[in-house]
């Protein structure tokens, strides 16, 4: 990390000339990212003290403020860009010599067509009412669609018995499928994902409707009330258990440093009073903040005296500007963020903040240049932001490069961070990074478990918690589709009846497995629905991609994984579908978070099976009465989206079998490339330093392992339960 010099100065001198705030939109002036200092700021000046007549420029008041309306600086930046990062992505070899899905997709559409036209010639009275038959029935979708969910609730009187069953038939069917639930849980990741790939949706006879979802509410109470009995009778239990959460209590309040019993007028209000240099203020206002959130109010004073800090908020709350705005005048900074996503919009709302500064960020994360980052490294930037994988490769074979003089480590999603999965890098980042160091964790569903915080050897940490712990947004509204036992093949049609009749826009569809989510943008392709795919399997810039076609909208969904669920700031999601249910409720929160973010309405759709009784009663345990809903579709609907799906079966197929085809064709290539260059540049490549790594081949494997063993007896004792 780079030191700055004694006479750097973050804020604007009195003797400085200042532009108008209109006159930073001119093409003329300098980029952020390269502005300079100009040693002959004084020399524009008379000797007189008077500003030069040439210039348009007024002289500054002494009570000169920032305003924070943002009316003469550019529009209100977008948090989602990737422009910085594509720089920076790797070179393609033949990057068009190979279709792509969205081209497969319509030739596999195209030859359809044809095929139902040749059809339609052999047989033309028979073609005919079908196709009269078909146009009745997308008119009939159409109207359907335009109705609004109010309407449907007002217009349907006979659903109250389907709205109890999800509450009542969950009760009622425990014994039935106890042998099912043990079987369940013996499966590992893998199996789960095979079921999601050919699973479809179903649901209970009656018109299509939204009800108020009080059932469930009633149903999970008295559950709640039940367990309470069974709880008071076991004296001896409880009494060990409250003992033990006694012990808790105390180990935590030792850990913590103590609160501090502020006013609401202690807490600012405006940027402008929390003693920001101009040039933060600038990038404040370029980002469109008019009002610090209350996280960001509560935070960034904390933040500013150096303490430690453990901060907990909703999703879409302005967590990432809390730790970003007092920590980019500083030096020395390292951001860690699980998934490279999240690092790249990080590091991009970090680069508008500093725009107006001399701060210097770099980016380090997997998919991007290995070359151009170490290239950055050497430069000795202020912050670094990067994902813990790359960032000890970097490490460990990058020269000159070190954290000895890293004086602040802040940890986005930090919960995430903190588990089993992330525990051997997280324990090597943090041998080498100093003792003596401020640090600060974030997340909507920040942990204050003192086991797993001892490993990131806070200090006394100052725990800021807006929210409720585990507490959905105020302005979500959750919805719940009952998916009868031992009916789970039928998610798919279930699916496509939603997206194809009501959520038709702006839509975020989650899967457990990348192979359900890869599967389920060919059937949306097939069926006419824009649809982008967004998992680990694929590169990094297939990934940016996906994600510029959402955000700007060329396509309506985005199929995607628990890759896309932490962290990402995309405006204007207006729904969220869970095809399945997640296995962790907090995993839950961060996907539902995705939309109602910032103040923002959003909705909520999850596919409810059997299994997930659990997860169903603490999602309205966390979550306002009044925004649990019920959704019903109609028997009917389903089995005319389970023939279209059907329908589409052997095309899914040719696509498949196309990409495996085709995949082979690349690994040969890629094989063939690489045996081309170990002959020709066979010493070169020799004499290249051997990459390394903290761990053996060996040990890595077994903490694969182990992580995924945890994670199945996790799953197990949520089935048993």
């Amino acid at each position: 990390m780079a030191f700055l010099d004694d006479d750097f100065v973050m804020t604007i001198n009195d003797d400085d000339e200042v532009p108008d705030l209109e006159t930073l939109n001119d093409e003329s002036d300098i980029e952020p990212q390269t502005k300079k200092r100009k040693s002959d700021n004084k020399s524009k000046r008379t000797k007189t003290g008077e500003p030069n007549t040439t210039d348009d420029i007024a002289p500054i008041a002494k009570g000169f403020v920032i305003d924070l309306e943002a009316d003469g600086l550019d529009s209100v930046s977008q948090t989602l860009d990737f422009t910085l990062a594509r720089a920076s992505l790797k070179r393609r070899n033949n990057p068009g010599l190979y279709s792509s899905l969205d081209d497969k997709i319509a030739a596999t559409r195209r030859a359809a067509k044809i095929a139902k036209k040749f059809a339609a010639s052999a047989q033309p009275e028979v073609e005919e009412k079908e196709a009269e038959k078909s146009e009745e029935e997308d008119e009939e979708d159409d109207d359907k669609m335009s109705v609004s969910d109010e309407d449907a609730q007002e217009d349907v009187s006979g659903s109250d018995a389907d709205s109890e069953e999800i509450g009542s038939e969950i009760e009622s069917d425990e014994a039935e499928e106890e042998s099912g639930d043990e079987e369940a849980s013996g499966d590992e990741e893998e199996t789960d994902s095979d079921k999601e790939q050919g699973a479809q949706a179903v649901a209970a006879t009656a018109d299509e409707e939204l009800v108020d979802d009080s059932e469930i509410s009633n149903s999970s109470s008295e559950s709640e009330s039940e367990s309470e009995v069974e709880t008071g009778s076991e004296g001896e239990n409880s009494d060990s258990e409250s003992e033990v959460d006694e012990m808790e209590e105390a180990r935590k309040r030792a850990y913590f440093a103590p609160q501090d019993e502020t006013t609401a007028s202690d807490i600012p209000d405006s940027f402008t009073l929390m003693n920001l240099s101009r040039p933060i203020m600038k990038g404040i206002t370029k980002l469109g903040f008019a009002q610090p959130t209350p996280i960001q109010a509560r935070t960034i004073p904390v933040a500013l005296l150096g303490k430690d800090v453990c901060g907990g908020a909703q999703t879409g709350s302005g967590k990432t500007a809390a730790f970003l705005v007092p920590k980019v005048p500083a030096t020395r900074v390292l951001i860690l963020c699980p998934t490279r996503e999240l690092a790249i919009q990080c590091h991009n709302v970090g680069s508008q903040l500093a725009g107006f500064t001399d701060i210097t960020t770099c980016l380090c994360v997997g998919g991007l240049s290995l070359k151009g980052q170490e290239m950055e490294l050497r430069q000795r930037p202020d912050i670094v932001i990067a994902t813990p994988g790359r960032l000890i490769d970097h490490l460990r074979n990058s020269q000159s490069f070190h954290l000895d003089q890293i004086e602040i480590l802040i940890m986005d999603e930090a919960d995430r961070m903190l588990e089993d999965g992330f525990e051997d890098e997280l324990t090597e980042i943090i041998k080498a990074c100093p003792k003596k160091r401020q640090t600060m964790l974030f997340s909507a569903t920040m942990t204050d478990n003192v086991d797993k915080l001892i490993r990131v050897s806070l200090n006394k940490p100052v725990r800021v918690q807006i929210d409720p712990p585990k507490s959905a947004a105020k302005n979500l509204v959750q919805e719940f589709v009952r998916v009868r036992s031992n009916r789970d093949e039928d998610r798919t049609a279930l699916l496509a009846a939603l997206c194809k009749r009501h959520f038709k826009k702006k839509c975020i569809v989650f899967f457990r497995s990348k192979a359900a989510a890869h599967q389920m943008k060919i059937i949306f392709g097939l069926m006419g629905l824009r649809a982008a795919e967004l998992h680990g399997n694929l590169s990094q810039e297939g990934r940016l991609q996906a994600l510029e076609q959402f955000r700007d909208g060329h396509v309506d969904y985005l199929m995607a994984t628990d890759l896309a669920a932490r962290g990402l700031d995309v405006k204007g999601v207006e729904t969220v579908i869970n095809y399945t249910m997640p296995n962790q409720f907090p995993q839950y929160l961060h996907r539902v978070g995705r939309t109602a973010r910032a103040g923002r309405t959003g909705r909520a759709i999850t596919l409810i099976g059997e299994t997930d009784r659990k997860m169903l009663k603490l999602a309205v345990k966390h979550s306002s009465k009044d925004h649990i809903k019920q959704r019903v579709v109609p028997n009917e609907t389903l089995n005319k989206y389970r023939a279209k799906v059907d329908d589409l079966a052997p095309q899914v197929k040719s696509i498949v079998d196309e990409e495996r085809e085709e995949k082979m064709f690349k690994d040969a290539d890629m094989q063939m490339t690489k045996a081309s260059n170990l002959l020709n540049h066979k010493t070169e490549i020799q004499s290249r330093p051997r990459r390394t790594w903290f761990q053996t081949e060996k040990d890595r494997n077994e903490a694969k392992k182990a992580s995924k063993n945890e994670y199945l007896n996790k799953n197990k004792k949520r089935t048993k339960e």
